[in-house]
């Protein structure tokens, strides 16, 4: 079978899962949960040393928390989602805090910008969800201009959600020939799909503990909010018990609360990029 042929055939099925994914985020309010994680954005541009003025683009940037960080540095920031709402809840942010900021509805597997355009590129656990890996990491490469750098907080297999998402894989399995999204919390995935483009890779290890006051809150919130669990479970029905009793189990494998909360500890890494 011809190349050709086989993109052709592979094309029409990431579009349609890009296309289940994008209803997927839309639903529940991600925003309720995104906002709980807004100090890895600012450890984020921490770690880029960001300077005032730099050109700065957020990919899947939800509800802006890098993009809040970076306009906080005084950054000419652009932040871009491929749901509208979310972009919509990062504009009433950055109006409360009188924060100049850019906002577009944009593909982070087809950006509509000019290559070279932007200083630093951003994405705090979003274009790791990307069902193009390969089409994703190209496009942030080429909005980067040489000496820029791409920095990205990607969860990774072995921590907390990653392990959420394996769990949820169980029960539903994702779709064949379509890539764990956990793969770009991994050096050895990094390296393959920034080989070409990057002149540096740093990986930092580091955690974001959730917060809660039970298990029975964190899945309330989460069923109710987060897109993939929320959709889970309606997908399920009623086989969504044994879901339930699988996530119960890993947070009670993963929490250290010894006083009835909740208190998890979830691995991601900070990646951050030198663009040839």
């Amino acid at each position: 079978m011809s190349v050709a042929l086989k993109q052709s055939e592979t094309k029409p099925t990431l579009q349609a899962v890009k296309a289940k994914q994008q209803t997927t985020w839309a639903s529940g309010d991600y925003a309720v949960i995104g906002t709980t994680l807004q100090i890895v954005g600012e450890q984020l541009c921490e770690t880029m040393n960001l300077r005032p003025g730099a050109r700065v683009l957020d990919v899947a940037a939800g509800n802006g928390n890098a993009t809040l960080a970076a306009a906080r540095r005084f950054c000419d920031v652009t932040s871009t989602d491929y749901v509208e709402a979310l972009l919509d809840k990062g504009k009433e942010r950055a109006k409360a805090e009188h924060l100049s900021v850019s906002f577009r509805t944009a593909d982070a597997e087809a950006l509509p910008f000019e290559d070279a355009s932007f200083d630093a590129v951003l994405s705090t656990f979003g274009v790791m969800f990307t069902p193009d890996q390969a089409g994703a990491a190209s496009e942030l490469s080429r909005v980067c201009r040489s000496g820029g750098q791409i920095a990205m907080a990607n969860w990774t297999p072995e921590g907390f959600i990653g392990q959420v998402f394996k769990t949820i894989g169980k029960h539903l399995p994702p779709p064949a020939g379509v890539k764990s999204p956990a793969l770009w919390g991994t050096r050895e995935a990094l390296q393959a799909l920034f080989a070409e483009t990057a002149l540096t890779i740093d990986l930092t290890p580091r955690l974001f503990t959730f917060r809660y006051l039970s298990d029975d809150h964190f899945l309330e919130v989460f069923r109710t909010y987060y897109g993939p669990i929320h959709k889970a479970f309606l997908a399920l029905g009623d086989a969504g018990a044994g879901l339930d009793a699988d996530l119960r189990a890993l947070l009670g494998r993963f929490n250290v609360a010894t006083d009835g909360t909740l208190v998890v500890p979830s691995e991601y890494v900070e990646v951050v990029i030198r663009k040839a």
